[in-house]
């Protein structure tokens, strides 16, 4: 039985919530009262060297500024209308893009202002899988400032390429930074759906083989989870060809080159989760069609026994009249020594015989209509025929 209440409580907690009431100034920032209080994580870094301060106060964040050519502030939680704010204007950051961030329900876009970048995407949540949560990114001139809904993420491999100097990020711009945050965001996808590739293969084994009524729950789950990448992942990519179409003066030349090769990795990835959508969608179908074929071989059945026990009533029901035996022809065979044997002899026979003709017309044959999918046996078979 596919479990309602599960599904009904997944859509529950996917469905967005207006936290400002209707007809508010816009710019407002009204923090979830259920959000995680902010932690500032801060990387100030340069060609030679970074520095790095985890679990900051504000002062600590705007002082690193100013002591190298490049900080990251990653704000881990929104619980705090104020110290968002606060950031917002330390840093010139608009406030209709400050109100995005606290309203976790965006859809991944990116918008221009007059000297800074505004992107959202999704990224896997890593305590709550399958699940994603809001991402958001400030980039401007020499500074890029991230928005996370809460602590653990999936770009701990950014830091410690910014920590060993690997790579070009501590020699490029706040651009590059966030297109390796991008495509950082966007690889973790990858597992995921290397897993869901597996639970789709063994599903299909197992309802192409022998179906089952669980398998219908995990197959809409797995649906509903593609579904939730789906929505994650396809604005993504519309949100790195607007990147890259766009000209931008904060976006260089060198930095394009990398972001279309993140956009064909969002193509990947939708072509992946569209395969498996089709295949989940195509087993529910496979289920029901067994189902189905089951239930008319059932029918099937049951409609011969039933054909066979028509003229063995009828006859049953002929000698049970209580004709009287006096005249020659009111069943005189009821008064015979050899009667009753010969009764079972011909219900048997006519039985017998109708089994005979449903065999000969191929309706007691079930593989008759079953086609035959395995090419290799074919093959085989027409092997030996010839």
């Amino acid at each position: 039985m596919v479990d309602r209440t599960h599904f009904r409580s997944a859509r529950a907690k996917a469905r967005p919530r207006r936290r400002s009431k209707v007809g508010t100034a816009p710019g407002l920032l009204i923090a979830d009262p259920n959000a995680a209080q902010p932690t500032l994580h801060v990387i100030a870094y340069g060609p030679d060297r970074v520095t790095e301060f985890a679990d900051c106060t504000m002062e600590t964040a705007l002082a690193a500024r100013g002591q190298a050519p490049m900080v990251w502030i990653d704000v881990a939680g929104l619980g705090d209308a104020e110290l968002i704010a606060s950031i917002g204007e330390a840093f010139g950051l608009h406030r209709l893009a400050l109100e995005d961030v606290v309203d976790v329900h965006e859809r991944p876009k990116v918008e221009t202002y007059e000297d800074h970048l505004f992107v959202i995407l999704r990224m896997l949540d890593t305590g709550r899988e399958p699940a994603t949560e809001q991402l958001a990114l400030f980039v401007g001139a020499g500074f890029l400032i991230s928005f996370q809904e809460r602590a653990g993420d999936c770009l701990e491999p950014v830091r410690e390429r910014l920590r060993h100097g690997r790579g070009r990020l501590r020699v490029e711009g706040a651009d590059y930074l966030a297109y390796a945050l991008i495509d950082g965001v966007i690889d973790a996808y990858f597992p995921m759906l290397e897993h869901y590739g597996e639970v789709v293969d063994t599903l299909e084994d197992a309802v192409v083989a022998e179906p089952r009524r669980e398998q219908v729950t995990r197959l809409y789950r797995v649906k509903r989870d593609l579904l939730m990448l789906r929505r994650a992942v396809w604005p993504t990519r519309d949100l790195l060809n607007a990147m890259l179409r766009d000209e931008n003066p904060l976006l260089t030349s060198h930095t394009r080159l990398f972001l279309r090769d993140a956009y064909d990795h969002t193509v990947q990835l939708m072509d992946l989760v569209e395969t498996y959508r089709e295949i989940t969608t195509g087993l529910l179908d496979v289920y029901l069609s067994s189902q189905s074929a089951r239930m008319n071989e059932i029918m099937k059945f049951l409609t011969i026994i039933a054909t066979i026990f028509i003229p063995l009533g009828f006859l049953a029901s002929l000698w049970g009249m209580n004709f009287d035996r006096a005249a020659p022809w009111n069943m005189p065979e009821l008064g015979w020594r050899f009667g009753y044997p010969a009764a079972i002899a011909v219900m048997i026979a006519v039985g017998a015989g109708l089994l005979i003709y449903f065999r000969r017309k191929g309706w007691l044959d079930a593989g008759a209509d079953r086609i035959d999918d395995d090419p290799d046996r074919r093959e085989g078979e027409g092997a030996r025929r010839g």
